[in-house]
């Protein structure tokens, strides 16, 4: 009875504490975090809205998150034609880090990025580079244009593998982009997000096992990938990401000594900040008149919406307008898209969901000639 009682005293003194780091938690993840990084930001990867900046748009080397373009290129290819590439003396031909392939080795496209995204192999940075392009200097051109392409405006890229270069550069909020946008391959998320992974070789045939550098995977819950990076010039750079109940964040640090917490205090601050908001279309009843039809107007349902994430307490500001023409003319499909319904908060469409037509409407049968009821109505005498 005594353990019993002594027991319960315990638990007692023990809750006021717990509850209390609860609340300290939570006030924290409510404060804008500080950061070691010489650049930082984090973005909500859905909206690319800024939630956390530093020095963002300061141009700095980037090390090995460069890889980050370099597998998404690697992996579009492989989609269309995964060859088997046969390592040359010339693709090795690299320092740093390393997954280990040798002269002679035949290993698929798609293999040589899991080892330049798991490992950060150098080696696997410069053979898929060559194999994809036939140079380093070709795949290069295409890593620029890419960038281009995606708005990328302060990115410079010199070497595949991320190894300093004069005119190789990035900037936080460029390299934040480049991860939402490289999440959106699902073979690049699917790698990014594991923790260690088989990598299958044609030549020896052997299957070896490779960790993901990216300690985050253990160390917070939440996180889903993306890269690792570091050279004595760019010091330790980080791009990850992190999901969490709908909401999908992207944070950026480069030059930072104590990547691992400032990430991790990056994201609780971004959840504190943000929550789900999926678009209610299914209550939706519209109409839109129908020229030439057999009815005056055709139903209208809407589709679904992609839920998007938004700051928390903004949910009474967003307003949904309708896109719907005058009329549409007759024959009308059921299914067929009439027009939209957009969500915007603060002016700019968060949302967007298809507007279809509920059911069919046929157009008259045409208007017979005189002739023709004349002659139907002699035929009908005879009948």
């Amino acid at each position: 009875m005594k353990k019993r009682i002594l027991s319960m005293l315990l638990a007692f003194a023990i809750l006021p504490a717990a509850f209390s780091l609860t609340a300290s938690a939570q006030q924290d993840a409510a404060k804008e975090p500080e950061v070691s990084a010489k650049a930082a930001i984090l973005i909500d990867a859905d909206s690319g809205a800024v939630l956390f900046a530093k020095n963002e748009t300061e141009k700095l080397p980037m090390a090995s998150t460069t890889k980050i373009m370099t597998a998404l290129l690697t992996l579009e290819t492989a989609a269309v034609h995964d060859p088997v590439v046969t390592i040359t003396d010339e693709m090795i031909r690299v320092e740093g880090s390393s997954m280990g392939i040798m002269p002679g080795n035949k290993i698929t496209l798609s293999g040589l990025a899991e080892g330049m995204l798991m490992v950060s192999g150098n080696d696997a940075a410069n053979a898929a580079a060559i194999a994809v392009a036939g140079s380093t200097q070709e795949f290069v051109k295409r890593m620029n244009s890419r960038a281009r392409e995606m708005g990328l405006k302060n990115t410079s890229f010199v070497t595949p593998s991320g190894l300093d270069a004069d005119g190789h550069y990035s900037t936080a909020k460029d390299m934040a982009v480049l991860g939402a946008q490289a999440l959106k391959n699902e073979e690049f998320a699917a790698i990014v997000s594991r923790k260690e992974i088989n990598v299958q070789f044609v030549n020896p045939v052997q299957t070896i096992r490779y960790g993901n550098h990216n300690r985050l995977l253990s160390l917070y819950p939440d996180c889903i990938g993306i890269k690792t990076g570091f050279t004595k010039k760019a010091g330790r750079c980080l791009v990850s990401a992190a999901e969490r109940d709908g909401v999908r964040l992207v944070a950026v640090t480069l030059r930072d000594p104590n990547d691992w917490d400032d990430h991790i205090k990056l994201f609780e601050y971004g959840f504190s900040e943000r929550i789900p908001f999926e678009p209610d279309t299914g209550k939706v009843r519209l109409s839109v008149p129908v020229a030439g039809g057999v009815k005056d107007s055709v139903a209208v349902t809407a589709g679904r919406a992609d839920e998007v994430s938004i700051r928390a307490g903004d949910e009474e500001k967003i307003k949904c307008v309708t896109e719907l023409p005058r009329f549409v003319y007759a024959p009308v499909r059921a299914g067929e898209l009439v027009g939209s319904l957009r969500y915007t908060l603060n002016g700019k469409t968060i949302a967007e969901a298809p507007l279809t037509a509920a059911e069919d409407v046929q157009s008259p049968p045409p208007r017979k000639s005189l002739f023709q009821r004349i002659r139907d109505r002699i035929g009908s005498l005879f009948r």
